[in-house]
């Protein structure tokens, strides 16, 4: 349990005192929110529960809050976490660390090392987070890369947030896009793909002749030497590739649509079935089986999904999807409640959800949640780069990495939030300088090693060392705090999915790191001055270098 978590039952528990001893009266206690100031003046972290409270009890907000402030000091073994805990106006109760608490930090990181911010708010439920899962009739792009890192960073915040976590990528290698890509290699009337990749492959099959037979062999020829080659660079390696085909060769397709069938929720019209997802929320029905008998995207989806929380058995299933399946969305939630199980999406551009009803989300039975990401524009020389040739139509993602290193792109890739069209600059991805963050950030590691390894430290063993109570610099303290924050941006990022959260955190850690640099000397003669601040150093290595690997960015000891 993290220190908010601790903080949160401190305070319903002095509430309740409070409520037993009839200073306040008997109501349901509202959500108490922990925030956190952004002046440290004003404290650690903060409540605002004695405003909300004292319009229920129709008092004046300072008064409650001092009442809440008074009966949290008689918590036992509170003191031994804050040095004072203060009522301010308009109603807050501020709460400021303990030097002692914080020293006690550094054992804890020293100790824990990689395993530093590990929490159980997932309470080992399965989940399964799907992510890129491109048409194998062509290279990755850019866009399908932003999804890459996005998705592959989400699966391991929620592996360190407690959650069983499977990566998935699910191949779409049956039906017309299939279809189509043997005609672009035949380059006929029917074609629709193009660039290298179709001209090479178009050499390779130039005595063949049947369109499907090309695109089945085709697809898999991207899939082994172009996919699952580039996810490889971008250093994300799944657990499942599942193949959308042998859902048809197992009959799960028409199983599934039988289901439907027999549970009332399709009809027909016009020759085709359709399914009544208008019943489960969708603005319009959708059609499942066309009147010549083939089958539907959505047809596949459905099986496929049915196949992730009744033969995988997982708690919840997070589709990562660009922007562009906005108007697939409806139809599948639609279709996943009709099987039994519950869906929600969130397109960020419209709204957030709260962390209350998360939580609450997060209680439910089988999910679907699906996040959408806003599209990626590439820019050299301030100017947009539109395709290349690789595609033919855009720009290819092993374009970039030809350019710029994994750590580099995956970091650029997560900063901006799911909502916000990003714009990748490759120029300053390639500055080697402090204008660059990843380089910044990663410098900031490598100095740290430097330090250590000139302090006799050895860097394996991850040696813990004394005297950290002599860390009373402002800088040191400062530092100290910001390792502090790690297991809340884990917990928040797990609960709301904002993932820019975390190469913001890794930002702020650095720019810490570098100010306590400057200001505080550390291989410096006064052995036991020397002792803790390579304690602070050796636990801000770990820090750093966990929320490196949490993006799946490498924590260079030289650079």
């Amino acid at each position: 349990m993290n220190l908010r978590n601790e903080l949160k039952i401190y305070t319903e528990k002095a509430i309740k005192n409070l409520q037993s001893k009839a200073i306040f009266s008997e109501f349901e206690i509202p959500n108490i929110q922990i925030l956190k100031p952004k002046e440290i003046a004003n404290g650690d972290y903060a409540l605002s529960i004695g405003m909300e409270i004292a319009k229920i009890e129709k008092e004046n907000p300072i008064e409650v809050a001092n009442n809440i402030k008074e009966e949290l000091e008689k918590i036992k073994g509170i003191d031994k976490i804050f040095s004072h805990i203060e009522a301010v106006n308009p109603g807050f109760v501020n709460f400021y660390l303990s030097q002692e608490f914080l020293d006690k930090q550094i054992k804890t990181i020293l100790r824990n090392k990689e395993k530093f911010g590990n929490l159980s708010l997932g309470r080992n439920k399965k989940v399964q987070v799907e992510f890129i899962s491109a048409n194998p009739t062509g290279p990755l792009t850019v866009g399908n890369g932003r999804g890459g890192a996005f998705g592959d960073t989400l699966a391991n915040v929620l592996a360190k947030a407690g959650y069983r976590i499977e990566k998935a990528y699910y191949i779409n290698d049956y039906g017309n896009q299939i279809n189509v890509l043997g005609h672009s290699i035949l380059k006929d009337a029917e074609a629709k793909y193009s660039g290298e990749y179709i001209d090479e492959l178009a050499i390779r099959f130039k005595d063949e002749t049947d369109a499907y037979s090309i695109g089945k062999k085709a697809a898999k020829i991207i899939l082994d030497n172009n996919i699952k080659k580039t996810t490889d660079r971008l250093n994300i390696h799944y657990d499942e590739w599942f193949s959308e085909r042998t859902l048809y060769e197992k009959k799960e397709v028409e199983k599934t649509i039988e289901y439907l069938k027999k549970k009332g929720h399709t009809y027909e019209k016009d020759g085709a079935i359709w399914f009544r997802s208008s019943s489960f929320g969708d603005e319009r029905d959708r059609v499942i089986v066309k009147s010549d008998g083939t089958k539907t995207y959505l047809a596949g989806d459905l099986a496929y999904h049915r196949y992730k929380f009744e033969t995988k058995k997982f708690d919840k299933v997070i589709n990562i999807w660009g922007a562009d399946h906005f108007g697939d969305v409806k139809g599948l939630m639609a279709g996943v409640e009709a099987l039994g199980h519950k869906g929600k999406w969130e397109n960020y551009l419209f709204a957030f959800i709260t962390k209350i009803l998360r939580k609450k989300w997060q209680r439910r039975g089988n999910s679907l949640e699906i996040v959408l990401l806003q599209f990626v524009s590439v820019l050299k020389d301030g100017k947009p780069v539109k395709m290349s040739k690789r595609l033919g139509t855009a720009i290819a993602m092993d374009d970039l990495l030809d350019e710029l290193s994994s750590d580099v792109t995956r970091f650029f890739f997560l900063q901006k939030s799911a909502n916000t069209h990003l714009n990748f600059d490759i120029d300053l991805a390639k500055e080697q300088s402090e204008k660059n963050p990843i380089f910044y950030i990663q410098y900031a590691h490598a100095r740290i090693c430097s330090v250590l390894r000139n302090g006799g430290i050895d860097l394996n063993k991850k040696k813990q060392i004394k005297n950290a109570q002599l860390l009373t610099h402002e800088k040191e303290i400062f530092l100290l705090r910001q390792l502090l924050k790690f297991e809340d941006v884990i917990e928040d990022t797990a609960i709301d999915y904002q993932i820019h959260r975390i190469p913001q955190y890794a930002i702020e850690l650095a720019a810490a790191f570098h100010q306590f640099y400057n200001d505080c000397h550390c291989l410096v003669d006064d052995e036991n001055i020397r002792e803790a601040r390579l304690s602070l150093l050796l636990a801000t290595k770990i820090v750093l270098k966990n929320t490196l690997d949490i993006m799946g960015i490498s924590a260079p000891e030289k650079m």
